[in-house]
């Protein structure tokens, strides 16, 4: 794993994979397993690495959360940068900082919450939290105007976040005033597409933000580090042509669970046994694991 301070420059260097968290039939992390994907990742060229949401980290406990911030640290390798998620509740984000301390990650990122949350209140929590932790964190933009382009203004004021991952979805992502609003008080080469390959091209493009983060990139991660390069290149027509290759499976996610249906896709791809998710979600049912296949045959990743 890299270790030391957090480099902005990485975020247009690779995908962001956010991978799913594998597991054994006693729920017990699986570093085996997870090793495979990591693995996989970086033999496509992925360098970068975010757990988060696909790793069900909203659920984990603090002894869970230990193991894991043990496991990818080794698992890893030297050039390949790592970004654990903690939270969402600010008690459970105090606890968890304890123990990202004993690492050496250039910086995490907070998972959000939209319950029992304001936008002032939020801002208060990052500070504080960013400020336990010495370094600053990622800000992780899900839901609509969840924080104010004021309320960022100031946290960026005050050197306290690291980078944006936006992920805020709309029916058509040319149209989002939030983000314009967003990007008139924060750099644009800190932040980051956070919905995977469908919108990134108009982010990038349309907008000007630096990079994108994926789950889908988990099993074809080449094809989604050359539609990186064909945005970033210009040639469009075959980032778009990419970007297509992914809508068979990006469409069973939004149409069924983007996690769920993530977490089976990596394990039928021949990727890694992810095992049982986390709960409180499930596993999805037979019927889903014969659409998710179908996809990824569409996609030619199995026979």
């Amino acid at each position: 794993m890299k270790t030391g301070p957090f480099n902005p420059n990485l975020l247009s260097e690779s995908v962001f994979a956010v991978p799913p968290l594998a597991r054994d039939a006693d729920y017990q992390i699986d570093a085996d397993e997870n090793e495979k994907i990591i693995r996989f990742l970086e033999a496509g060229g992925v360098r970068s690495l975010l757990y988060g949401g696909n790793a069900v980290l909203y659920h984990t406990s603090l002894a869970d959360f230990d193991d894991l911030l043990g496991m990818i640290s080794d698992s890893a390798g030297p050039d390949t940068t790592v970004v654990p998620s903690f939270g969402p509740s600010f008690g459970i984000a105090s606890d968890q900082i304890n123990i990202l301390q004993e690492f050496d990650f250039g910086t995490a990122m907070l998972l959000p919450s939209r319950d029992i949350v304001d936008s002032t209140g939020i801002a208060t929590g990052i500070r504080k939290l960013s400020e336990q932790y010495g370094k600053p964190i990622v800000v992780y933009l899900k839901h609509d105007r969840w924080l104010s382009p004021e309320d960022l203004k100031s946290l960026e004021s005050d050197g306290v976040i690291s980078w944006i991952k936006y992920a805020v979805v709309r029916d058509n992502p040319a149209e989002d005033d939030y983000l314009r609003e967003v990007l008139d008080v924060f750099p644009a080469e800190r932040i980051v597409s956070g919905i995977g390959e469908q919108p990134a091209i108009v982010h990038l493009r349309g907008f000007g933000i630096t990079g994108f983060t994926s789950g889908c990139v988990c099993v074809a991660p080449r094809k989604s580090m050359d539609m990186l390069g064909s945005i970033q290149g210009g040639d469009m027509e075959m980032a778009e042509s990419i970007r297509q290759y992914f809508q068979p499976l990006e469409n069973l996610r939004d149409g069924i669970h983007p996690i769920r249906v993530l977490h089976e896709a990596v394990a039928l791809a021949g990727v890694a046994e992810t095992g049982p998710i986390q709960p409180m979600l499930s596993n999805v049912c037979d019927e889903t694991k014969s659409k998710i296949q179908e996809a990824l045959r569409t996609m030619k990743l199995i026979d």
